[in-house]
Formats: C-alpha cells, sequence, structure tokens
C-alpha cells in the first residue's frame, strides 16, 4: 500500500452522468502511461461528493474491473450519512478493494467522541482495512496527536491520508506511530513531507505528473534534497498553473490534451473558457 497513488478523476457526460468509456481511459492512463502504484478512488477529485450512492457503487466497479489486480485499489467511501459509507465500504469490500479510506465526518460540527464512533462503526462493519483521511481545509475537523492515537488503536485502521499544512503534527504522527502508512496529501508539499518519512502520497496531479512525484521521491530518500528541491519547483509551476482558474476541470482539461477522454465537470461546476484552454495547452506544452 505504498508509493504514489493518483486521487481518480471520474469522467462525465455534459448531463452529469458518468462516462465509463472516458472513466476507462483515466484509469488505463494512470496505469499505462503515469504508471501510479495505486488509485485513491471516490475522493474528492472524483467529485465524490456530488454523486449518489449507486452512483459511487458503479464507479468503485468499474474501477476494479478495469485494473483488476494490477495495483493497489483504495476506496473513499466516507460520508456524513454513516449508513452511506458502511453500505460502500461493504460493497468495495466484496469487489476486493485492499483498504476502505473514510474523510471525517463534515458539514456538522461533530466532536471526536463521535468522529471516533464513525470510524469505529465502518472499520467494525466492513472489517476491512481504513484509512483516515483527514483534510481540515474542507472538513473543518482538526485532531490533535492524542486524537490520532485513539483512532490508530481501533484495530483495522492502517494509516492516515494527511492533506493538511501541519508539517509539526505531521512528524509527531511519523515519530509516534513508526507502524502506520502516513500518505501526504498535498502534492505541492509532498518534498517535506517525504523528508519526514511518509510511506506514499495520494494526490491530483498524479493523473498527469506521477514521474516527477516518484522522482522527488526516490531523490529525497536517497538525500539527494537539491535535485528533489528542483524538481518540486517544477511540480509547483504546474499546480500554480492549474490552481489560477478551475482546478478540477483544468487538470481535466490537461487529459484531455494528453490524449484521454476525460469528460467533464459536473455542475454546478463551470466550461473553461476558450482562453482558459488556450492558457492550459501553453502549459502542458512547458512541462509535457
Amino acid at each position: 500500500m505504498k508509493g504514489i497513488f493518483s486521487a481518480l478523476m471520474v469522467a462525465f457526460d455534459e448531463h452529469g452522468n458518468i462516462c465509463e468509456k472516458g472513466l476507462r481511459e483515466i484509469i488505463r492512463y494512470n496505469i499505462d502511461v503515469q504508471e501510479v502504484d495505486g488509485l485513491y478512488v471516490g475522493g474528492s477529485t472524483g467529485e465524490n461528493f456530488m454523486l449518489s450512492t449507486e452512483d459511487k457503487k458503479r464507479i468503485f466497479k468499474i474501477t476494479k474491473d478495469e485494473a483488476k489486480d494490477d495495483i493497489c485499489l483504495i476506496a473513499q467511501v466516507g460520508s456524513p450519512n454513516l449508513q452511506e459509507a458502511v453500505e460502500l465500504g461493504q460493497y468495495a469490500t466484496t469487489l476486493g478493494y485492499d483498504s476502505l479510506s473514510a474523510v471525517t465526518p463534515f458539514y456538522y460540527k461533530f466532536n471526536f467522541e463521535e468522529v471516533k464512533n464513525y470510524y469505529q462503526i465502518i472499520a467494525s462493519e466492513t472489517n476491512n482495512k481504513l484509512v483516515i483521511y483527514t483534510i481540515p481545509m474542507l472538513t473543518g475537523v482538526n485532531m490533535s496527536l492524542q486524537e490520532f492515537a485513539e483512532l490508530f488503536a481501533i484495530e483495522q485502521v492502517v494509516g492516515v491520508k494527511f492533506t493538511a499544512a501541519d508539517l509539526f503534527l505531521l512528524e509527531r504522527i511519523r515519530l509516534n506511530f513508526p507502524d502506520k502508512i502516513i500518505y501526504a496529501g498535498f502534492d505541492e508539499l509532498l518534498l517535506p513531507s517525504v523528508s519526514l518519512g511518509v510511506d506514499g502520497a495520494i494526490g491530483s496531479t498524479y493523473n498527469i505528473n506521477c514521474a516527477r512525484a516518484r522522482k522527488i521521491f526516490n531523490l529525497a530518500q536517497s538525500g539527494q534534497i537539491t535535485q528533489a528541491r528542483e524538481i518540486q519547483h517544477q511540480c509547483n509551476d504546474i499546480i500554480s498553473g492549474l490552481l489560477k482558474e478551475d482546478f478540477f476541470q483544468s487538470l481535466k482539461e490537461m487529459l484531455s490534451i494528453q490524449g484521454v477522454n476525460a469528460g467533464l465537470c459536473k455542475k454546478p461546476f463551470k466550461r473553461l473558457s476558450s482562453q482558459r484552454i488556450a492558457a492550459l495547452k501553453v502549459l502542458n506544452k512547458t512541462y509535457f
């Protein structure tokens, strides 16, 4: 379960329906061209929280059917609706996913006791490995080292997808829990995260930029920090270009430019302007 994982994008048509052909192309591109170690399916990058339960199941099924056992698959099943999270977790487990993951419950101001109970129920009802997904900037849920310790004490919890800029907390988690898998969740902070000892990374931009991420990982682990830093600069130039306007739509457009039928983003995400598409073609030509 270690290495570089793409947070899988999903192709949708103009009506917001899953485009199976496009989804399969994205999966194959990740496996055959990007050579990822795994896919993180059902995360924010896949527009997961805009989908019905049945659409989420369909994406899990298509991904497993296309990827088979060639790479590691993690199913993100977290939801403010605990019943849905359990149902999705059980379904992904029956499909043969290597692990589940679940974002902290959001929107309502759940206290830690409630958050812990949420993870305990998912773990006990699915009986699969479970990766905590912490992304405070979107969920508003911040957890302390002691609270992570309580979650890590749950038998099925094997690690965390750490999408936060708190490198001090990341270092403390790594030091205190050497047996847990830690995934860096911020692509733009990959180098400092690797230097702190993470086991892998899960990110949106690895759909198009896995090779550079792998170089950063390998160089940093061998102590070649200066060389790794130069590649991180390139990655962050690409990320800056994507973040200038409409990140998810821009990432799909980059896939399209690279020959992948990546489809559209679901509404209310807007369509890209011709000027934005032209700028992305320049970005692609410059770095790819």
